[in-house]
């Protein structure tokens, strides 16, 4: 019984708390809508929130130094969203947003075609903007412009001033805003406006301030085929990126299109609260914005900037003859690798090209002078151009030779000036008269054409393929840079229809082979490291934003992923020390002997050099070489240099000696040329 009584206790105690909850509720509910209710309905239509995207910075890259290649600023934009305002205060507020941004020197987007005092119309198709606007076809420009003031009831008097409010009338309507949708009224204004419209936000009906993040380059041109450019995301990307917005901007070249998956940073949100008079109320972010992760290049910038420039200055030198022959040099390349690592430590194309010109959409009128510059200012000469090597090939046919048994170390061939082993192909040396008997180390130093013949015919064109794939020739190297070409190696592959003849030509460079800059390179620094195959790369290193970094499997598979690109090319090339010996001292001797190819571009250089020079002929002209490596006892970088129209391999060497200069901490002395030593330079050493 007692049991029965305890049950029905509880009971009409939890009936009892139902009830009370209830009344509570109702009571609340009461109040909210009768006795507060017209209160909260006025509060409730006096106030908007808006949310507007906080665009996340991207992340900067930098050289290997902490030097910003690419980085953000900051930019203030002013914006207007629709508001219940009459149209004579949307006037008024528009003429003092006009005039607040002149006072202070900004300027407010202004796409309205007709100017006052005089009017005029500016250069359009006045026709077509007439019938694209329902404007009488009769019209002239005044009568247009007051046919727009008359639509948007402007009253003042002030042309100056009406043209101000016309102006950005007719933007809010061609753009549209709502109040969810803004329009973008100034970009880039300055801090005294950015302060005076915050201030005075009650002046200001419906319109607020935000801050944009913006892509900069602050050493300009420099790099700019490394590092890319970005722009304005086209509708053919926005499907293939869904989780982009129409308003963003994505890499399009280099490193910004390859890393933009890192680079790009995650939006946040930011609530506006304003009036229906348009009066900001109150901001706060509900979202923050991540930055992009920073990618670290392998380049130096001050190794990048010297080799851009002594490359630019040692092509004009070609063009007004400074050299010897005048040359019609307008393009090239070089390049400058770590010979141990494989880490690239500049990359020079020319001509360079301006990225920031891209970055709100490049104009039509920029687009059409780069599009027609037959000098090709987009293309990465470095990767995406290619060129016979001429005799700074014949590296590959010593070697190949030496590891055949074709030659040894002590053989000697006469050049007796023509080559004559085949009937129907009779090639001569360079030199008029030929160079007498040469063993390699002499050949090399004096890039004598006839001994390469007769040693690429001894080897083969298969032992010949063999080493030139070794070191990665005619081959991607899979940097992680958009637009690399492979190249081609001369042999049966390309030509079903092989001779003998192809052979001696392929041996010294010619024929079907065409490598790139960065091939050549990669080529050289093996020469300089004794044979070990090297896995070029530009990137150093991801950093997070958080502190972490991503891991070197996760690049590399991404890259690959991306790129499709192979495995590293090459492999290691297993030299003997005198095979690796008599290269060497060739190329040593192609700067450092009176009789060699660039020693008038060494002869005063106080740290000994590797080099070789190559003068490539083409069905235009010559296409002139120059690869090297420094210091020559302990080697730690490699260079290749490459100038279309160069007429002479020896006339790149200067670009290579500056470089060495400038990595070695030298101060360049002084270089004076004596080209009389070489009259009877011709196209191919």
């Amino acid at each position: 019984m007692k049991e029965k009584n305890g049950t029905k206790i509880r009971f009409n105690i939890l009936i009892a708390i139902v009830y009370i909850v209830g009344i509570i509720l109702l009571v609340t509910l009461f109040n909210l809508q009768i006795v507060h209710g017209e209160e909260y309905r006025e509060t409730s239509n006096t106030r908007l929130t808006r949310e507007k995207t906080i665009t996340a910075a991207r992340g900067n890259v930098l050289d290997s130094t902490g030097n910003k290649l690419v980085s953000t600023s900051m930019l203030y934009n002013v914006e207007i969203y629709k508001t219940k305002i009459d149209n004579e205060t949307l006037n008024n507020t528009l003429l003092l947003v006009a005039k607040t941004l002149e006072e202070n020197g900004d300027s407010y987007l202004d796409n309205f075609p007709i100017t006052v005092e005089p009017y005029a119309f500016k250069e359009i198709d006045v026709d077509a903007w007439k019938k694209n606007n329902n404007v009488d076809a009769t019209y002239d420009a005044e009568t247009a412009f007051n046919y727009y003031k008359e639509k948007y009831k402007v009253n003042t008097d002030n042309v100056q001033d009406a043209r101000k409010i016309i102006t950005l009338r007719y933007l809010i309507e061609k753009d549209g805003y709502s109040n969810t949708k803004s329009v973008k009224i100034a970009g880039n204004i300055s801090n005294a406006s950015y302060a005076k419209f915050n201030e005075m936000a009650s002046k200001f009906s419906g319109i607020s301030t935000y801050i944009e993040p913006t892509v900069s380059y602050p050493f300009g041109e420099m790099a700019s085929h490394i590092l890319g450019y970005v722009g304005p995301i086209s509708s053919d990307e926005l499907k293939a990126n869904p989780e982009y917005k129409q308003t963003d901007i994505i890499g399009k070249t280099g490193i910004e299109k390859v890393f933009e998956k890192y680079l790009k940073g995650k939006d946040g949100i930011r609530q506006i609260d304003m009036s229906v008079e348009g009066v900001v109320t109150d901001e706060y972010i509900s979202q923050e914005a991540v930055t992009g992760s920073d990618v670290i290049l392998t380049i130096d910038a001050d190794l990048q900037r010297a080799t851009e420039e002594a490359l630019a200055k040692n092509m004009e030198d070609m063009r007004r003859g400074a050299l010897g022959e005048v040359a019609n040099a307008n393009e090239g390349s070089a390049v400058v690798v770590n010979v141990k690592t494989g880490d690239i430590l500049a990359m020079a194309s020319y001509p360079n090209y301006n990225p920031s010109l891209f970055t709100d959409g490049i104009s039509q009128a920029n687009w059409d002078i780069y599009r027609n510059d037959t000098r090709h200012p987009l293309v990465n000469k470095a990767i995406s151009d290619k060129s016979a090597p001429g005799s700074t090939f014949k590296l590959v046919t010593a070697i190949a030779g030496l590891e055949s048994g074709a030659i040894d170390l002590n053989t000697k061939i006469n050049d007796t000036y023509r080559y004559t082993f085949y009937n129907d192909y009779q090639p001569t040396c360079w030199r008029i008269g030929g160079h007498g008997w040469q063993n390699v180390v002499q050949a090399i130093e004096h890039s004598c054409n006839y001994f390469f013949y007769e040693t690429g015919r001894r080897a083969g064109i298969d032992k010949l393929t063999e080493v030139a794939e070794a070191f990665g020739l005619g081959q991607k190297t899979g940097i992680e840079l958009p637009d690399e070409i492979t190249g081609t190696l001369s042999g049966p592959k390309v030509d079903s229809e092989w001779t003998g003849g192809k052979t001696i030509q392929s041996a010294i460079g010619q024929l079907y082979n065409d490598f790139t800059p960065l091939q050549m390179a990669k080529y050289t620094a093996m020469l300089a490291n004794g044979g070990k195959n090297i896995d070029v790369t530009v990137i150093k290193s991801i950093n997070n934003p958080d502190g972490t970094q991503v891991s070197r499997n996760e690049i590399d598979s991404y890259v690959t992923s991306l790129l499709e690109k192979d495995s590293n090319s090459g492999s290691d090339l297993d030299l003997s020390a005198d095979i690796l010996a008599a290269i060497r001292q060739g190329m040593k001797g192609v700067t450092s002997d009176d009789a060699g190819t660039a020693y008038s571009y060494f002869r005063d250089f106080n740290i000994e050099v590797g080099g070789k020079t190559g003068s490539a002929s083409t069905n235009t002209g010559t296409n002139a070489w120059f690869i090297g490596f420094a210091p020559f006892d302990d080697p730690e970088i490699a260079v290749a240099v490459y100038v279309k129209d160069g007429a002479h391999g020896g006339y790149t060497a200067p670009v290579a000696r500056a470089i060495f200069a400038q990595y070695l901490g030298m101060n360049a002395s002084q270089i004076t040329e004596d080209t009389s030593i070489w009259s009877y330079m011709q196209t191919i050493r």
